[in-house]
């Protein structure tokens, strides 16, 4: 079921070139050429096609310095034979515990993958170029997107086999305005869609698995378990590696955290400079006058939730909380520094804290502690070692 990329069989240019248009040369050209393309399949073909030519060194550059990069699309091309719905009028899934709901959880599991797709391209065409980053970089995201994509097809065709398809049921696209709201800043990218939303699909994967099992769909079970499941580790282990070197980089020829508008430059604090830094480290915008990341250390006064109901409340919390919300005093400065620019990131754009329970082992085959993320379950609370109650 994995796709493969057959040269003796597979186009050079992508389905969306004209005659007018050159065939993709570079990774990025790659990557807007996927962006583009509609056809989930196709998208999850030539995202196979261009991970494996890059990979193997056919394709000769990132990206080209001597012109600057097209920016990709706000929105990615995405086909129309999905129906889109917001987020709050979706069905619930379920709990696999009938056809349908399988049906449902599947279909939901391909939209998911299908759009992680276009984020893992995202990320090459956006910030590769811009903030000129590594090699290695780009290697690993091609990586992530082949996988991505092969996700997505034996999903898809597991689908076919149950007589059903991708876009059989309404969808939403909440993960890609995630994304949109870091589109400015690969640090926040990074830390928002590559490390706590892979993780969370670490979190809920072992679930997953055991309610198509129980619902006798050991075939979905398997696919998930052996393919899935691992890769997704890897993706997550991508995202924390890559927002630990941002942090670290400390190369003055190098762009540091965050884009500055028109050259692709940075001037955000490494790691090193924030731990000697007793101001709050600012930002600038590439696309909007939004605000950016403004706080590293946890030195907010208080800290305030609003519920379901709109109304503004204390948010209640454990009595361990104040435990999860100390780093591990083993932690090394840099490490620690690293971290403390995590939550900072974490907090500033991702709604809410995160939920508990945590896939402990498999965040941690991914470089993922608990010093990263437990903080954040209770982040409400932390408030330099007090818990409001």
């Amino acid at each position: 079921m994995e796709p493969t990329a057959d040269d003796a069989s597979e186009p050079i240019v992508a389905s969306g070139d004209t005659e007018s248009q050159e065939p993709p040369k570079t990774l990025v050209d790659w990557a807007l050429e996927i962006l583009s393309t509609a056809d989930p399949d196709e998208k999850a073909r030539l995202g196979d096609l261009a991970a494996s030519r890059w990979l193997r060194g056919d394709i000769p550059l990132p990206y080209d310095p001597s012109r600057p990069a097209r920016p990709p699309p706000d929105r990615p091309a995405r086909s129309a034979d999905v129906r889109l719905l917001p987020p709050s009028r979706m069905h619930k899934l379920g709990k696999g515990g009938s056809a349908q709901s399988r049906l449902a959880m599947l279909h939901s599991l391909a939209h998911t993958e299908s759009w992680a797709v276009d984020l893992s391209w995202d990320i090459v065409a956006r910030f590769g170029a811009g903030m000129r980053m590594p090699r290695g970089f780009f290697d690993d995201f091609a990586r992530v997107a082949q996988d991505e994509g092969r996700h997505y097809t034996v999903l898809s065709a597991r689908l076919r086999e149950l007589g059903s398809h991708y876009g059989a049921l309404p969808a939403h696209d909440g993960l890609w305005d995630s994304a949109m709201r870091t589109s400015h800043s690969l640090l926040a990218r990074l830390a928002v869609e590559h490390c706590v939303h892979e993780a969370r699909g670490l979190d809920v994967l072992p679930t997953t698995i055991s309610r198509f099992r129980a619902g006798g769909d050991e075939q979905t079970a398997r696919l998930l378990e052996d393919i899935i499941y691992p890769e997704e580790v890897t993706h997550c282990a991508a995202g924390v590696r890559w927002f630990r070197y941002l942090c670290l980089r400390s190369d003055g020829n190098h762009p540091t955290s965050y884009p500055v508008p028109g050259d692709g430059t940075a001037d955000g604090k490494t790691a090193r400079e924030a731990e000697d830094e007793p101001t709050p480290i600012l930002s600038k915008d590439v696309s909007s006058d939004d605000k950016m990341v403004q706080q590293v250390e946890d030195d907010l006064p208080s800290r305030i939730a609003e519920d379901a109901n709109g109304q503004v409340k204390a948010t209640e919390h454990v009595e361990d909380g104040l435990a999860k919300c100390k780093l591990d005093e083993n932690i090394d400065k840099d490490e620690e520094a690293v971290i403390r620019i995590f939550h900072g990131v974490v907090r500033e754009y991702f709604r809410g804290p995160l939920k508990p329970p945590f896939n402990t082992e498999a965040r941690k085959a991914a470089g993922f502690e608990p010093a990263w993320y437990e903080p954040l379950a209770v982040k409400e609370a932390c408030i330099e070692g007090e818990i409001i109650e």
